[in-house]
Parts: structure tokens; C-alpha cells; sequence
């Protein structure tokens, strides 16, 4: 099957070719798929996607006239896609539910202990020679009560991680988890979780009842000085919301690996580049802000696993015209 693949990046064909392994034809396309880029898909059966991709009506219906009748995402999320629109045109959306829920959790940690320690600042200062401890002074987090708002496979490794630490669990998430539970977390309701967190971490998928789930009234609830964690989806929380809870002190802390505008920015080296955005411009400008530019999958593991399951949907689209890992309107496998 000829598949073209976009959002391309070298380390995308490295993983991919490894689990091709021949059996299709990938064509690899550097730019972002969308409505203007969607004609470099001419000739193929299939496309593959990535999380900025936009798969909107407009998109789905120029793939369609080309021949596509296949979008296999190289991600978990899908809210890119129209859905319905893909449905009427018959076109299949299939997905890697899953890839390592470990390396997305990890990475929370470790902005969590980056941002509490401060190693960032401290790193920075001994290259310059400066050996001084102060404004480097953190806390223990044994002890600390951590909030984990969508306890699904991350959410419920991060309890996890966190209850090995010492903490005290607090969990939200509308289908409570007993995995979770069996962690020792307590699921309470989102103000309460709000209101009594040291540190909050988002677990949740981006959908109408989350976007903006953490905004100005949610900051309102939360403790003075808290730790913000967001590896999440960037319109989980509203950007602006979060800089005047910077400012006012209530966000003590902020780490971030998804910004709501992020498709203008991440995934390429814009380092001799104006960045225009003066929203994430801001952000970059506090002290106790870490961001990164959405890697928390990107570990060899996750790589082959989204490789691997990838192949496994387009392989199994040719054969049968059916794909293990499905989503659409009707449901979500």
C-alpha cells in the first residue's frame, strides 16, 4: 500500500522503515498535513498523521477525491480529526491508542523534580561558574499531596510514581479508576482536588468538557504557590488564565509539554527565528516556568511502539479493510 506520511522528521523514518520492513511503500512529506499540503497525498491509499495535523472537513475531502481511504495517526489523540466528516466520506481513522504510558508519565516527574529543585537554574549557573545556592532552595516532596486529574494509564502511573514517593494521592477523573484506588489515591471531586494539591498533574484528554478545564476559576480554588503540571493537551487549560496566576503568586510552579498554540512551534528548530507568539513569549519569561516542546512520548520504546502499531493498522486496512485500533463517531477502541 503507498502511504504518505506527514509531520515528517528523520527520526519518524527511522522507527517507521525499521517496522515497515518493505511490506508498503511509505512516502515521506516534511510540511504538516492540511488543507493546502493535503495534495502531496496524490497516488496514495493511505495517510499517515501526526498531533498538529489537520484533519478537518476541508482536509478529509481533498484526501478523499485523491483516493485515500485510509488516515492511520501516529498518536493517541484524535481531536484534529472531524470525525463525522471522515465517516460520510468513508474514509477510516484508525490511531496508536497506546505506546508507552510510561515515558509520558515519566516525564511529568521529571518536570515536577526539575521545577521543585530547580535544576534548570542550577544547571545553567554552574556552566557560568556560579556555585550559589540561593533562590535554589525546594522542598521535600514525601509528605506532599499530589493531584492527578484523568487517573487513564498515564494518570494511573503517575499515582503510582508519586505514592512511591511518599505523597498523598488525590485523584479526579468522571470513571473513577480501582487501579488507582488500589494505589491508595482517593477520588474527590475537581474543586476539592484543586483546593487541597501541592502539586496538580493533567492526565486528560482534550474534548469539549475539558477545554479549558483549568482556567481563571480554577486557579481561583487552587493552594497559593501550587505546582502546575500540564503533559496533557494544550487547550486543557486556557494560557492567559495561567500567566496571571504566575504573576499573582497562586501558580507557585508551572511545567508544561503542550501549549495551546504549539503547532505553529514545536517539532522544528526555530532558533534563528522571531517567535511572534507573545502569549508563549511571556510564559518563557518567568523563572519557574519549564516548558518543553512536546517530547514527553519521545523515548525509543514509545518510538517503536508507535512504529510497530502504526504498520500494524495500514497492514491490516489492506487485507481485511478493517484496523485493530479504530476511532469514529460510534466508538473508541
Amino acid at each position: 500500500m503507498r502511504v504518505a506520511v506527514f509531520s515528517t522528521k528523520s527520526y519518524d523514518k527511522t522507527f517507521l522503515d525499521a517496522a515497515n520492513a518493505g511490506t508498503h511503500q511509505l512516502i515521506y512529506i516534511e510540511p504538516k498535513l492540511d488543507a493546502h499540503t493535503a495534495y502531496a497525498a496524490n497516488g496514495a491509499q493511505a495517510v499517515c498523521a501526526f498531533v498538529n495535523d489537520h484533519l478537518d472537513a476541508s482536509t478529509l475531502k481533498i484526501l478523499a477525491q485523491q483516493g485515500v481511504r485510509l488516515v492511520t495517526l501516529r498518536c493517541a489523540g484524535f481531536n484534529q480529526v472531524d470525525l463525522a466528516e471522515a465517516k460520510s466520506l468513508g474514509i477510516t481513522i484508525a490511531r496508536v491508542p497506546e505506546y508507552s504510558p510510561h515515558s509520558v508519565a515519566e516525564h511529568a516527574v521529571a518536570l515536577m523534580l526539575t521545577l521543585n529543585r530547580k535544576i534548570h537554574r542550577a544547571s545553567a549557573r554552574v556552566r557560568e561558574g556560579n556555585f550559589s545556592l540561593d533562590g535554589l532552595l525546594g522542598f521535600d516532596m514525601h509528605r506532599k499531596t499530589v493531584g492527578v486529574v484523568g487517573t487513564g494509564k498515564i494518570g494511573l502511573i503517575v499515582a503510582r510514581i508519586m505514592a512511591g514517593f511518599g505523597c498523598k494521592v488525590l485523584a479526579y477523573d468522571p470513571y473513577p479508576n480501582a487501579e488507582c484506588v488500589a494505589t491508595g489515591a482517593s477520588y474527590v471531586a475537581l474543586p476539592d482536588l484543586l483546593g487541597n494539591s501541592d502539586i496538580i498533574s493533567l492526565h486528560c484528554p482534550l474534548t469539549p468538557d475539558t477545554h479549558h478545564l483549568i482556567d481563571a476559576a480554577a486557579i481561583k480554588m487552587m493552594r497559593h504557590g501550587v505546582m502546575l503540571i500540564n503533559i496533557s493537551r494544550g487547550a486543557v487549560v486556557d494560557t492567559r488564565a495561567l500567566i496571571r496566576g504566575l504573576k499573582s503568586g497562586v501558580i507557585g510552579s508551572l511545567g508544561l509539554d503542550v501549549y495551546e498554540e504549539e503547532e505553529n512551534l514545536f517539532f522544528q528548530d526555530l532558533s534563528n527565528t522571531l517567535i511572534n507568539d507573545d502569549v508563549f513569549a511571556r510564559l518563557l519569561t518567568f523563572p519557574n516556568v519549564v516548558i518543553t516542546g512536546h517530547q514527553a512520548f519521545f523515548t525509543e520504546d514509545a518510538m517503536q511502539e508507535i512504529a510497530k502499531v502504526t504498520i500494524e493498522n495500514i497492514t491490516a486496512f489492506e487485507q481485511t479493510g478493517n484496523v485493530p485500533h479504530a476511532v469514529s463517531v460510534e466508538r473508541l477502541v
